[in-house]
């Protein structure tokens, strides 16, 4: 009777030692992989952020380009002509519609 005492008890350490490995393996590997699901989150983030980057400073060269047209004077004048119908004294402005090309 002393040995089944023993060997229950050991098998109830066994057990419980067992459960609590499990536990353990189990809490490890949720947080491992929510971790792992924070870098894929991230990298996909700086991805985005990269193009974005890349857009926006083609963006503001196209924007310093334009900035740097609208210094000339004579550039200027051919836009504002151009763009809000403004005219020179004596200079009658005509709207001509472009042609639309048709798909053939």
């Amino acid at each position: 009777m002393a040995k089944k005492k023993k060997v229950k008890k050991k098998a109830k350490r066994l057990v419980t030692f067992g459960l609590a490995s499990f536990l353990l393996i189990v809490i490890i590997s949720f947080t491992v992989l929510k971790v792992v699901i924070e870098i894929v989150d991230k990298y996909q983030e700086k991805t985005n952020l990269e193009n974005k980057l890349v857009s926006l400073q083609e963006k503001e060269k196209e924007l310093e380009n334009n900035v740097n047209k609208l210094k000339d004077p004579e550039y200027l004048a051919r836009y504002a002509r151009e763009k809000y119908f403004y005219s020179k004294d004596g200079e009658l402005i005509l709207r001509i519609p472009e042609d639309e090309e048709e798909d053939n």
